[in-house]
């Protein structure tokens, strides 16, 4: 039986997947963005035709962002949504340790989203 190689990851899947710094800071970002826009909805126990109504969009569009299919959705506009559903979103800017060039995007999302009523 032939062993697998296993490369350690860098702790950024879109670096790991050859994407530039630049890129793969904006999609920490949004996928951070969406899964807290997915946690929301799904907490609510929304259909996707009521969570497209409440963000005035169509439902087809509802479907992708709970697919997680990022493509068409800026950090813009999720940040709109996610604050439109009542979430608080919040960033930090700090200067990078000496030493490192560049700064790094980082997403973090609360433990638990409070669950409103209907």
């Amino acid at each position: 039986m032939k062993r697998a190689t296993v490369t350690k990851g860098s702790g950024n899947i879109f670096r790991d997947l050859g994407f530039s710094e630049e890129k793969s800071a904006e999609l920490i970002l949004k996928s951070s963005l969406l899964q807290a826009l997915q946690d929301t909805i799904r907490s609510r126990a929304w259909k996707q035709v009521e969570t497209a109504a409440r963000l005035g969009i169509d439902q087809a569009k509802v479907s992708k962002l709970l697919a997680g299919q990022m493509a068409g959705f800026s950090v813009e506009r999720l940040v709109h949504f996610l604050s439109f559903l009542g979430q608080d979103v919040e960033v930090t800017v700090r200067q990078a340790p000496r030493g490192r060039r560049y700064g790094t995007v980082r997403s973090k999302l609360a433990k638990q989203l409070v669950k409103t009523p209907r």
